[in-house]
């Protein structure tokens, strides 16, 4: 404890901080994520069109190539 404050360690640190974009983008690509959805149009409640939507993002390096 500092000045009668408890010391904040790992991801409580980043709590009330702002952070910049390209932070969050470096943080997303080192460590990948995963994006899902669907999209259902209809009219009067019948669904004419349902979209499955999956992306994986991650950055592709020389050490782990990408799969193509």
């Amino acid at each position: 404890m500092i000045g009668g404050a408890p010391e904040r360690t790992g991801a409580d640190s980043a709590v009330g901080r702002p952070v910049a974009l390209i932070d969050l983008l470096d943080r997303l690509l080192n460590g990948g994520a995963v994006v899902t959805g669907d999209i259902v149009l209809s009219v009067a409640d019948v669904d004419l069109v349902h979209i499955n939507l999956r992306a994986v993002i991650r950055s592709i390096t020389a050490d782990e190539p990408g799969p193509w």
